[in-house]
């Protein structure tokens, strides 16, 4: 080998010139023998490359004198040569498809120069070993042995030989072995980087995209979070090349001669090529990138389009739901208008403008060629659909009920006014020929001009509506047409006696219709005939009774299809871990409405059928039992929060499914809420036509019922106030709540905070309690996308033991004064109307009263006095019917605390 030849030739220094090898590229599977796994080596410089070029240009490996080269390892010194004559040379054209290592040392060996030792018996030693080892060098090259530095000279020029050989090559071993381990780890760098931009793509064109929204948010911020890491490593690499770059380029401005040798020149040259090869992946990666990342983009937008469809599909499915429950036939005129403001209540809801809205989004996202175009499309398609089914519904429902209100009206406008004629005509009156005679008058002209215009007119109406009237409505049309002929029959009987009357005059006559209580100005239901008010409470009771057990079927299906199941193992896994243990948050007291309902209160109106004027005591005998109500409807918000939560689970569909309801829970648990103000509404008609028996109780029971709702509607306020730091269920009952305009004017503060106060109202919510009044601000929040919940923030309070009234305050009429402790405090409440006034006014002077009468008592039965004292001007908040009983002047009476 020649290592071992080499080793045979002690001498001063050998040369290699090496024919120019090709170029091997990056990418090649096998890894090249690099600097860093031989560096031991070559820091022990028995072979190097000193930049320098032969007459021809081949690169010159000299083995300068070592002392322990016959030392050196066979393999040390085959890895050190082989890696010296296999570093790439740039070319002038570069085909990248060519992977090739250089040939294996001695192959490209060109001239071996050989510069002898200077004494004798070396020399010998030298000529035989050459001689005696020629053979295993087995080089097909010449080796020339040169005697001087200057025969050597005349193979090599001095500029390409260092200064130990007699040239002017400069030459540092270090910064050669820096240069080279740099530019190699450079070249790894991006190599690695170019593998992972490659990897991270082929995980992306795998990468199936995910079904819901938060998965492809999570996915989209993994991706971007990936990508924003390799371009950081990219940079990264960027820089320690284009400081490499630098590095090797200062090279130059070191030399004596301002240039780099050709070493230097070719590691310049292969750092540019690796940046640029850097540069180039980078941006087809970007390219790739930017179409990934556009799709994952498009792809949320595809996921929030379908979640929101399928929100608003279930609301606009609701909504048609209600529609299609909603009936187009009414009993009577004012069932008939709360049908169609029913519907109108209906169309005024935002569902239809959303799932518009909507749609249109889905028409922007085909446009911007959103590649699930086929998946968007039918969707906008079905929106739309159900939007003009609506529509085309509710138009249709409004046509049939406006054409039945108008005949109704019509019918009842002409019966009403009839009846009202007859029961006018005092039958005193009509015992005389002048008095028949003037009867019949006004009757036939009644007739005549109804004839004429009004029931020509309904008659007409209902044969130009019948054919878009249905049986069920058509039914309830012929019902009014007959009442309007047993009206006409009647007049005709009416007009057969006046006519009799007006004939016979001079014996006395018989009254022929009931003599009424008096002749009133208008029409009233109290002064229709007793059978027609008694059909209509029959009527009403009949409706009141059906509607309640209607009511109280939806009811236990409730109880039974959700209720229930929710302890139903084999729905369990359905079951959303949202619902987990809040089965009393969801339904409230709701079994304890439906056990009132079923065991008691329906029997007890079924039992009223047959006398309807017993129905009043039938609600005052349950007074306390409908207060179940207000518990209900305080627990409402909170069932409505949970409910958007978990209302869209398997579970709730599958239940909805079983029972095959059209409507979703949600709409039967707002029932009850519908029910209580329901009550109020039929006991309303009964009294219209009620007269005499059971009245009293009708209008007690009415009383009762809408004090039993604004008690409902004062706690559902109640319960939204915040940041008071006490028991609320320790300020006595809630008497009245609303919002006012409030200035202050306080004795303490300063005088131009008080001028200032007087001129800026504060929007404030009062709470009337039997033991304070509460000032908060009222705050309307908006949460998930659902109607605004007010909310109302404690402000300041007043303990009513120390406040004083003040009525009327000059100026404005709606104005009142509260003050407290001797009008250290003063509030100016400026209602909203003069009846919301005098209410408020009047409730305030009731609890002072009772505070009084209280103290008043407290004071006979003890002869001490309390040691605080509340300051009360007696004529300024109690009315005029209590001031003679009073004592006039200012007085000092006890507080009661």
């Amino acid at each position: 080998s020649l290592h071992t030849a080499l080793r045979a030739l002690p001498c001063r220094g050998t040369i290699i010139n090496i024919k120019p090898g090709q170029e091997y590229i990056m990418q090649q599977d096998i890894r090249p023998l690099l600097a860093v796994d031989i560096i031991e080596q070559l820091h022990r410089q028995f072979a190097l490359l000193s930049g320098g070029r032969g007459n021809d240009g081949a690169p010159i490996i000299t083995f300068p004198e070592y002392s322990g080269f016959s030392e050196v390892p066979e393999e040390d010194f085959l890895n050190v040569v082989t890696y010296l004559t296999s570093i790439p040379r740039p070319l002038h054209t570069i085909n990248k498809q060519e992977q090739l290592l250089a040939g294996a040392f001695p192959g490209n060996l060109q001239l071996v120069l050989v510069l002898r030792p200077s004494r004798f018996f070396q020399k010998h030693i030298a000529d035989i070993g050459i001689k005696l080892h020629k053979d295993d060098f087995k080089m097909k090259v010449p080796i020339v042995m040169l005697n001087s530095l200057s025969d050597l000279h005349g193979y090599v020029d001095k500029s390409q030989l260092t200064r130990e050989l007699g040239g002017s090559l400069e030459y540092s071993h270090s910064q050669w072995i820096h240069h080279r381990t740099a530019i190699e780890n450079f070249a790894m760098t991006v190599k690695t980087t170019a593998q992972m931009l490659q990897k991270f793509g082929t995980d992306l064109s795998e990468t199936e995209l995910p079904n819901d929204v938060q998965c492809t948010k999570d996915l989209l911020t993994a991706h971007n979070d990936k990508h924003d890491n390799l371009k950081d490593e990219l940079r990264l690499a960027v820089k320690q090349g284009t400081t490499l770059y630098s590095c090797i380029k200062d090279q130059a401005a070191k030399s004596e001669n301002q240039e780099l040798n050709p070493d230097e020149m070719e590691n310049q040259t292969t750092v540019e090529r690796l940046l640029a090869q850097l540069d180039e992946t980078e941006n087809a990666f970007e390219q790739f990138w930017s179409k990934h990342h556009l799709k994952l983009e498009q792809c949320l937008q595809l996921r929030h389009f379908e979640q929101d469809f399928r929100e608003v599909k279930v609301s606009l499915d609701s909504l048609m739901g209600t529609l299609n429950s909603i009936s187009d036939t009414g009993d009577c005129v004012a069932r008939v208008e709360q049908l169609l403001k029913e519907l109108k209540t209906l169309e005024e809801k935002p569902t239809l403008e959303k799932a518009q809205l909507h749609a249109l989004h889905g028409d922007q996202l085909i446009q911007s060629n959103h590649y699930a175009v086929d998946s968007i499309r039918p969707k906008c398609v079905e929106l739309r659909r159900v939007c003009d089914d609506f529509s085309n519904e509710a138009k249709k429902k409004t046509d049939v009920l406006s054409k039945s209100l108008k005949i109704r009206q019509g019918i009842d406008k002409w019966c009403e006014s009839g009846i009202y004629l007859l029961a006018s005509q005092a039958v005193d009156k009509c015992q005389s020929q002048e008095g028949a005679e003037s009867a019949l008058t006004d009757i036939q002209r009644f007739l005549e001009s109804a004839e004429k215009n009004q029931l020509t007119e309904l008659r007409n109406l209902h044969n130009q509506y019948e054919v878009a009237l249905s049986e069920d409505i058509k039914v309830h049309v012929l019902k009014a047409l007959k009442r309007l002929e047993d009206v006409q029959e009647m007049f005709e009987k009416r007009h057969v006696s006046l006519k009799r009357l007006s004939a016979k005059q001079t014996r006395p006559i018989q009254p022929v219709a009931p003599r009424p209580e008096s002749s009133p100005k208008r029409p009233s239901v109290k002064n229709t005939p007793r059978s027609a008010g008694s059909q209509q409470r029959k009527h009403i009771m009949t409706e009141l009774i059906e509607t309640e057990r209607l009511y109280v079927e939806e009811l236990q299906s409730i109880m039974e299809g959700y209720f229930a199941e929710l302890n139903n193992s084999e729905l369990s896994h359905l079951i959303p871990p949202s619902l987990e243990n809040k089965r009393d948050v969801l339904f409230g007291n709701l079994p304890e409405i439906y056990e009132f309902h079923n065991k008691t209160f329906r029997m007890e109106l079924e039992n009223c059928a047959e006398k309807p004027e017993l129905v009043g005591t039938c609600f005052l005998k349950r007074v306390e039992e409908l207060q179940v109500y207000e518990k209900y409807c305080q627990n409402k918000p909170r069932s409505e929060i949970l409910w958007r939560q978990c209302g869209d689970s398997l579970f709730f569909q599958e239940c909805q499914k079983k029972l095959d309801h059209k409507l979703s829970l949600d709409a039967y648990l707002l029932k009850p809420v519908q029910r209580i103000t329901k009550y109020q509404l039929m006991l309303k008609e009964m009294l219209k036509c009620s007269n005499g028996e059971g009245m009293a109780e009708l209008e007690e029971a009415l009383a009762t019922m809408l004090d039993i709702i604004k008690s409902v509607n004062d706690s559902m306020h109640q319960i939204a106030i915040t940041g008071f730091e006490g028991n609320l269920s320790e300020l006595g009952k809630l008497l009245m709540q609303g919002s006012f305009n409030v200035w202050t004017d306080h004795k303490k503060g300063h005088s131009k905070v008080k001028d200032l106060a007087r001129f800026k109202p504060m929007q404030r919510h009062l709470f009337l309690y039997d033991k304070m009044l509460l000032f908060c601000k009222k705050r309307e929040e908006t949460t998930d996308g659902h109607e605004k919940t007010p909310s109302y923030s404690f402000k300041h309070s007043l303990k009513m033991s120390a406040v004083g009234i003040t009525e009327n305050v000059k100026g404005d009429s709606k104005k009142f004064e509260v003050w407290y402790n001797g009008r250290e405090e003063v509030y100016i409440i400026q209602a909203p109307s003069m009846d919301v006034k005098n209410m408020w006014v009047s409730e305030i002077r009731k609890v002072l009263t009772g505070q009084l009468e209280a103290c008043r008592g407290a004071h006979t039965h003890t002869h001490t006095h309390t040691h605080t004292h509340t300051h009360l001007c007696i004529s300024e908040y109690f009315p005029p019917s209590v001031l003679p009983h009073l004592p006039r002047e200012r007085t000092s009476v006890p507080a009661c605390r």
